[in-house]
């Protein structure tokens, strides 16, 4: 376990504190120009050599907190005293940042600016974190509070940007998606089952000035039971960790169940939470196994009368799997502890047939109530996306609308072509005619659908003058034939190039 106390969030030394980060300008582009976009790329490779070197002699204001709190160093308490003149070494302290001697301040914890991107576009806070492994020189402890990681930043991006009432972040960690989350929500619920955690979340709330969240700790849904929200986002503790003797579990990342079961849970009971055209969006693993692929096996959880839409961003092997979680936590294979690790983890894998793991983003949404006699089906939409995306909150929330409105009315009278949307022609040398004509997005989810010379032409035409029915009675006219057949033919595709986002109503 840890060795220091969790932080004491202190409203006042919170605003003490956030005012000299801001006088010293402690953001992320300014710490990058002081030591050069190489050295902080290699910090995020767990390598701080070259900013030390590129900083050395550097006795400043901005190179000492940058020592001390991006790099967890332990910098001289007069240097320390002069940085943060609002909150002082002994305010420092009090916030339990920081312990400190007569010479020196050794920090605690690490507070580091992240910058993020969501649908809105790219902002900044202030985040404060256990130290790293770097910070500590060996494996993290079970009761680690992980800052902004790459699973972190990805659940930011793909967060639909709807304004709601009430939201929930379950299992918030460091705070970091209850503080995005409450950009657009008129109250936050975040949860945790780890008072640490609680306590780095209440803080980072505090140090970045956000007081629309309330706290409350316990397991998944227990601390919010009877309640609804219109918007649940969670990066639960997803990672699949053998039951085994000797196998670290990290509060962070192990939920404590057996292989897949945590977003299983997840994904059953979610609804119950849910307000009528309520979204949940979470992040999560789930396996393959001999008899069934992950995503089906995730489909078969949600409930009937409930949206899903399922995305897969990759799939390692067992054997991927287990080295990369086995390295996150510290371990190499230079150490002794890597060989049994490895083997718990191919073992529990072995035990439930598991092939391959998947990892992606998944979508749930309680319908509004349908009107009298409507017979609208729910989403079902399950995909591989291995492709680079951008912009996935927006594009996730135009998929939802494009369902609905053909759900509940059909194709609109008039459609246009999504701005990003190009067209790429490949033909054989001496040969005039297209082999293969494919329409790209630019944005959003990246997709490239293959279309033959009929649907490319009425994508061309879709500039919102001309109505469907026009569009389509021309190119009758325009390939011989007949009206009906060509209809029979194109609505469907047409339909779906509204629902991947080609086409918009």
């Amino acid at each position: 376990m840890s060795d220091s106390a969790p932080p004491t969030p202190d409203p006042l030394l919170c605003a003490a504190l956030a005012a000299d980060l801001d006088s010293a300008d402690f953001r992320s582009e300014p710490l990058r120009r002081l030591w050069g976009e190489e050295a902080d790329d290699a910090l995020a490779r767990g390598l701080r050599e070259p900013i030390l070197r590129a900083i050395t002699g550097d006795d400043g204001v901005l190179a000492t907190l940058g020592r001390l709190f991006v790099l967890g160093m332990p910098q001289p308490r007069e240097a320390v005293a002069t940085a943060l003149a609002h909150v002082g070494v002994d305010g420092l302290g009090s916030l339990g940042l920081a312990v400190a001697d007569r010479d020196s301040v050794r920090p605690t914890a690490l507070l580091r600016p992240q910058s993020f991107v969501d649908a809105d576009g790219i902002g900044e806070w202030w985040i404060a974190s256990d130290l790293d492994e770097v910070a500590l020189d060996g494996p993290l402890p079970a009761d680690h509070v992980l800052g902004v990681g790459g699973a972190s930043r990805t659940l930011a991006e793909i967060v639909t940007p709807i304004e709601v009432d009430r939201a929930l972040d379950l299992g918030t960690g460091c705070g970091i998606q209850a503080l995005l989350v409450a950009r657009h929500a008129a109250s936050v619920v975040a949860t945790d089952i780890s008072v640490r955690a609680l306590a780095f979340a209440e803080l980072n709330a505090l140090l970045n000035g956000v007081r629309n969240i309330e706290f409350r700790l316990g397991s998944m849904f227990e601390p919010v039971e009877g309640e609804a929200f219109d918007l649940i986002v969670s990066n639960p503790p997803f990672v699949i960790t053998p039951r085994a003797e000797g196998v670290p579990e990290y509060e962070y990342r192990d939920g404590g169940l057996v292989g897949d079961a945590l977003v299983e849970k997840f994904v059953r009971s979610v609804a119950a939470y849910l307000t009528a055209g309520g979204i949940a969006q979470l992040l999560g693993n789930w396996e393959s196994r001999d008899d069934e692929r992950g995503l089906d096996r995730l489909a078969s959880w949600v409930p009937d009368d409930i949206d899903l839409w399922a995305i897969q961003r990759e799939e390692l092997s067992p054997l991927g799997y287990a080295e990369l979680w086995i390295r996150d936590g510290g371990t190499t294979p230079r150490d002794a502890a890597f060989t049994p690790l490895l083997s718990a983890w191919l073992d529990d894998f072995a035990v439930r047939g598991v092939t391959a793991v998947g990892f992606g983003y998944v979508l749930l949404r309680r319908p509004r109530s349908s009107s009298a006699g409507s017979t609208r089906a729910p989403l079902r939409r399950t995909e591989r996306m291995p492709q680079p995306v951008s912009n996935v909150g927006g594009a996730l929330r135009q998929g939802l609308a494009a369902h609905d409105l053909i759900a509940e009315g059909g194709l609109p009278d008039t459609l246009i072509t999504a701005a990003d949307v190009t067209e790429a022609r490949h033909l054989l040398p001496g040969n005039d005619d297209p082999s293969v004509i494919e329409l790209r997005q630019g944005g959003g989810f990246g997709r490239t659908v293959a279309v033959d010379p009929a649907l490319a032409a009425f994508v061309g035409a879709c500039d919102g003058e001309l109505t469907v029915v026009q569009i389509v009675s021309a190119l009758a006219d325009l390939f011989e034939v007949p009206l009906a057949d060509l209809w029979a033919d194109i609505e469907p595709r047409i339909r779906q190039l509204v629902l991947d986002g080609f086409l918009l109503g």
